[in-house]
């Protein structure tokens, strides 16, 4: 949102360092919004000056030239060629004289264009870096002298700050809005002209009045319109000091009349729309759901064809604007017009949002509308738009003014306890600082039921109104908070006070984040923040819950997975030249809840289902370089280390292997572990007969991976599975020493070495403690279809020393299941 630094201090009157737009930037971003950019406005006009256009004549030799005589105040007029369309004859236009240069550096000579001497040249917005209007050469406000500088006429230079505003903080697309934050309540220009108190004629969903019938059709699309008619404009130029005003603030300007809109719009936050009333048929407003089917074409030349779902303006006979998004070309405000209606209303944000995206339009009015504006301060902002076309295009207008729809609600007050403020803040404020950080931003105190004043002196307890523009303030802690960053943030004493405000224990789901992130962290991977969108399908791997109106088609879907999401980051990484790559994401995915009917269903509540997850990728080199030796790459054995932990360590599940990647994976509409993604031979985490989670390979056709990079290993968990932080409890170690054994056998391939170790455990007693696989051998002395593998076994007894007949006979009956279970033939010596 552009801001103009010099309209800001017009209002609030800055003083001392808030002078300095930079100082000012960061006053914004630590109370209000951040400040993404600070530019210079009108920098570089010197010697560009107001000219006036004396006469005007076809080039001789070319058909779209025109020769010019300009006065520049230096008492000689000049010859100009000119390639503008048009040019008026008394038009004033800025002039850069031979030797001066433009604000891009490019510098100006007399020369000849087509055989006629040039002066100078006459500038375009763009060329001034004003705008970016290249086709017409920009026309300035008629009664200037020529030979003013044309910065000194526009009322520059001045800087624009561009803020990047949250979507609750509409209040602050406005200078009036800015203005409050930084200096108090705003003292808006003396137009100079007319004042305006209109008479309004009301009525529920229809108002007559100044020749003119304004009827709303659904007050659910538009819950309150409003109308006034001003006759006998001369449309023009608007006077330099409005068209810099809007030039600052980023906007065209076009004409004195449609500029006095823009110029309300972003002063007051409210968008208005100038009709030519004499191209209203009947004189009538509707505002209505548009007909299928029915044209609009805007202002910017589009032509549209209308869904019911969309609200238009409409007149007697046709529709005539997108409500609350872009006028039509049949009745806009040209040089020809003489009366015009001005528009004031409000409409449903979401009717707004559809009617827009419908035409594929977004505008400052849409943007405005859809976030919500001040229903209370209309008829100011009407008022302010009519007296500002008197001022600067002249006419009269009608006393009469149109109001139709009921009344805005009332904002109900607040009640803010200074007690809760301090408990929440620690600032160690009172009721005199909490008043002083709340009233300048619009938020009366007022006298409360126990007969308070409202004074300094009262109860703990602050009732204060909530001014209309801030839509966003409805609870007592929306009052603190506005506290806590009118005060500033570091303002916190140097006490020490608990961490948290209450006693409220965390919800499990950031307990259980925090122990994946603890340990996925303890094992060197990084955690990526990625937005919760990816294409419909991603190298086989399909979304399932569909955006409705995508920025983009690799923003088409939400994601129904974690590991693909973090595939697209790897291929970001190589695309860098960045091989070894640890990453882990704690999100939300999406999918369909089980019982509907996917896609096809309607919308309504349960219908999708949330769920949190966790996902991790692994690629390339185990360690850093190092001059000792150069590291390994990571492999599966890796990912199933990772994996184990979690299950083992924080879900209290076993990890097995998982031969076919299909039977972990989700029914058809359900947000799935196993997606195309996973390799076969890889691992799944099994708790209670349900899978939690899955590791393994990638398959090479899910992530575009160079040459020279390294397989990539993933994982994925449910963390509904991660189990709550446990008090850790004291077990007593036993005293006696532990005896180890050694086990030699062959068995069939394809035998899992889980399975023999499951087979093992339960086969024996407590006493064995520990079960490892520390050798596999498949040499030619190994008959074939067979292995050979050595497992070592720990025992131990908490009470006693174990004898040889203890342990014999432990390992007695492991050896009798596996070689009944798996036909292990058990080397004897």
């Amino acid at each position: 949102m552009n801001i103009s630094f010099n309209w800001i201090d017009e209002l609030a009157g800055l003083r001392g360092e808030l002078r300095d737009p930079r100082v000012l930037a960061e006053r914004l971003t630590m109370i209000a919004a951040a400040v993404e950019k600070i530019e210079a406005v009108g920098a570089g006009l010197d010697g560009i000056v107001v000219s006036r256009v004396l006469e005007t004549r076809p080039h001789p030799n070319a058909d779209r030239l025109t020769l010019c005589k300009v006065d520049r105040g230096g008492g000689e007029a000049l010859d100009v060629v000119c390639g503008a369309p048009v040019i008026a004859t008394g038009g004033y236009y800025p002039h850069v004289a031979p030797g001066g240069e433009l604000p891009a550096g490019f510098r100006i000579e007399s020369r000849k264009i087509r055989g006629e001497l040039s002066h100078g040249m006459l500038c375009s917005e763009a060329e001034l870096e004003l705008g970016r209007d290249k086709a017409g050469i920009m026309r300035l406000g008629d009664g200037l002298e020529p030979g003013t500088p044309l910065a000194v006429a526009l009322g520059l230079p001045d800087t624009r700050l561009t803020l990047d505003l949250n979507p609750n903080r509409v209040d602050l697309a406005c200078h009036m809005g800015v203005a409050r934050e930084v200096g108090g309540p705003p003292a808006p220009r003396d137009f100079g002209g007319p004042a305006w108190s209109p008479e309004w004629r009301d009525g529920e969903s229809e108002a007559n009045g100044a020749a003119v019938t304004i009827r709303i059709e659904d007050l659910g699309r538009c819950p309150r319109y409003m109308a006034a008619v001003i006759r006998g404009v001369r449309v023009g130029p608007s006077p330099p000091w409005l068209a810099g005003r809007l030039l600052a603030a980023g906007a065209r300007p076009i004409s004195n009349v449609v500029d006095a809109t823009n110029y309300v719009l972003h002063e007051y936050n409210q968008p208005l729309h100038a009709f030519d009333l004499a191209r209203l048929s009947g004189a009538e407003i509707r505002v209505r759901a548009a007909v299928a089917g029915e044209p609009l074409t805007t202002l910017d030349g589009q032509e549209h064809k209308l869904t019911p779902d969309q609200t238009v303006i409409a007149d007697r006979d046709r529709a005539i604007a997108f409500a609350g998004v872009m006028g039509g070309l049949d009745t806009e405000v040209t040089g020809d017009t003489v009366d015009v209606l001005i528009e004031c209303a409000s409409f449903d944000p979401a009717g707004v949002r559809r009617t827009r995206t419908g035409a594929g339009l977004s505008t400052d009015a849409s943007y405005r509308f859809e976030r919500g504006i001040d229903v209370h301060a209309q008829e100011r902002a009407l008022a302010r738009c009519v007296e500002l076309i008197l001022a600067t295009a002249g006419g009269e207008a009608d006393v009469i003014a149109l109001r139709a729809g009921p009344a805005p609600a009332r904002v109900p007050p607040i009640d803010v306890r200074v007690s809760r403020v301090d408990q929440v803040l620690g600032f160690g404020l009172d009721r005199a600082d909490v008043r002083a950080a709340l009233e300048p931003i619009g938020f009366e105190p007022l006298p409360d039921t126990d007969g308070d004043d409202g004074g300094d002196g009262g109860t703990d307890l602050l009732r204060v109104s909530v001014p209309g523009w801030r839509t966003d303030v409805a609870r007592e802690i929306d009052l603190v908070e506005e506290v806590a960053r009118r005060v500033g943030y570091d303002a916190a004493s140097g006490q020490d006070r608990r961490f948290r405000p209450s006693a409220v224990p965390a919800d499990p789901r950031v307990e259980k984040a925090a122990r994946v992130r603890e340990m996925l962290t303890g094992r060197g991977l990084l955690e990526a923040r990625s937005l919760s969108f990816m294409p419909e399908d991603y190298r086989g791997n399909r979304a399932v819950v569909l955006v409705p109106n995508p920025l983009s088609a690799e923003e088409s879907c939400l994601r129904s997975a974690m590991v693909p999401v973090l595939l697209r980051r790897l291929e970001h990484n190589y695309a860098r030249g960045n091989r070894n790559v640890r990453l882990f994401e704690l999100g939300t995915v999406f999918g369909y809840a089980a019982g509907t009917g996917g896609e096809e269903d309607a919308d309504g509540p349960g219908r999708f289902d949330e769920s949190g997850r966790v996902g991790a990728v692994i690629a390339g080199a185990r360690r850093p370089d190092h001059w000792s030796g150069s590291g390994l790459d990571f492999d599966l054995w890796d990912i199933k280390e990772i994996a184990a932990s979690i299950a083992d360590r924080l879900c209290g599940a076993t990890l097995e292997p998982l031969d076919d990647a299909d039977t972990a994976r989700a029914p058809e509409g359900r947000a799935s572990l196993a997606g195309p993604w996973l390799s076969r031979g890889g691992f799944r985490a099994v708790k209670d007969g349900r899978v939690v989670g899955v590791a393994g390979a990638v398959a090479g056709a899910s992530v575009d991976a160079p040459p020279w990079a390294a397989p990539a290993f993933g994982l994925e968990f449910d963390l509904s599975a991660v189990e709550g932080r446990t008090v850790p409890a004291y077990r007593k170690t036993s005293p006696f020493p532990a005896v180890r054994r050694d086990l030699s056998m062959t068995v069939p391939r394809g035998v899992p070495a889980a399975d023999i170790e499951r087979a093992v455990r339960e086969a024996t007693s407590d006493l064995l403690r520990d079960v490892r696989l520390f050798d596999v051998y498949s040499g030619e002395e190994i008959e074939g279809g067979r292995l050979g593998l050595a497992w070592t076994f720990r025992f131990r007894a908490p009470d006693r020393t174990l004898t040889d007949r203890d342990v014999e006979s432990e390992m007695s009956a492991l050896s009798n299941a596996l070689e009944k279970r798996f036909g292990a033939r058990i080397r004897r010596s």
